[in-house]
């Protein structure tokens, strides 16, 4: 099993930053990927970003060049660096865990179904 445990959401006014935490226990060296998902009030869950072990980073086209995903061994800790906040990135911001013998394809990497582990979510409000 994983465990994992958000921290970091809060509100902040557009083009602000905020820094995501996540952090993993138990059996984390099963997981090759870890990451981010979103949900907004009314709209379904959909994929941020990614990282694998080996540090490959994937991100959701409405991230690129303004969120940071990064990985601290040392700390078992995950985090998402959230910069140029919008108000469409409000959201609840789960993180995730694959499991021991999901998908490794790039692909996977966005898919919910490749995850089986989740926190429990932290709230990102971005105000307009």
């Amino acid at each position: 099993q994983v465990q994992l445990v958000e921290s970091g959401g809060g509100l902040v006014q557009a083009g602000g930053s905020l820094r995501l935490s996540c952090s993993l226990s138990g059996r984390t060296f099963s997981s090759y990927f870890v990451g981010w998902f979103r949900q907004a009030p009314g709209k379904e869950r959909e994929f941020v970003a990614a990282i694998t072990w080996s540090v490959s980073t994937f991100y959701a086209d409405s991230v690129k060049g303004r969120f940071t995903i990064s990985r601290d061994n040392a700390k078992n800790t995950m985090y998402l660096q959230m910069n140029s906040l919008k108000p469409e990135d409000t959201a609840v911001y789960y993180c995730a865990a694959s499991g021991t013998y999901g998908s490794r394809t790039p692909e996977a990497a966005g898919r919910q179904r490749t995850y089986d582990y989740w926190g429990q979510g932290t709230q990102v409000t971005g105000s307009s």
